[in-house]
């Protein structure tokens, strides 16, 4: 999943998909790649569940499947609270440290 998603295009894809649905044509237009290459990456995205298509007419319509995204989620999550403690202990830290001078008088 991670391997999907750190492509930087997938991400793009799945950001414009946030809004609902759209065809691979839609998607090439607001993207700067081909529809061959759209195409592509949403074989991959589709193949990790990331999204589903419908088939409308000669269209192939593709929405979000938020579901691995909530897995993922769920699974960064302590890793989440454990950079903020870090944050809040530097934060702290910071707090509790003197000011340093830059070493000019107030009156320049």
């Amino acid at each position: 999943m991670f391997e999907v998603l750190a492509e930087p295009r997938r991400r793009e894809i799945l950001d414009l998909l946030r809004g609902g649905e759209r065809s691979v044509g839609e998607l090439a237009e607001r993207l700067p790649l081909t529809q061959p290459a759209v195409s592509k990456h949403l074989k991959v995205l589709r193949e990790a569940s990331l999204v589903e298509v419908r088939q409308d007419a000669q269209r192939r319509c593709y929405r979000l499947r938020p579901e691995p995204l909530m897995e993922i989620d769920t699974w960064l999550r302590p890793y989440r609270r454990f950079w903020a403690d870090r944050l809040n202990a530097l934060e702290q830290h910071l707090d509790a440290m003197p000011d340093i001078s830059d070493g000019k008088d107030d009156d320049g």
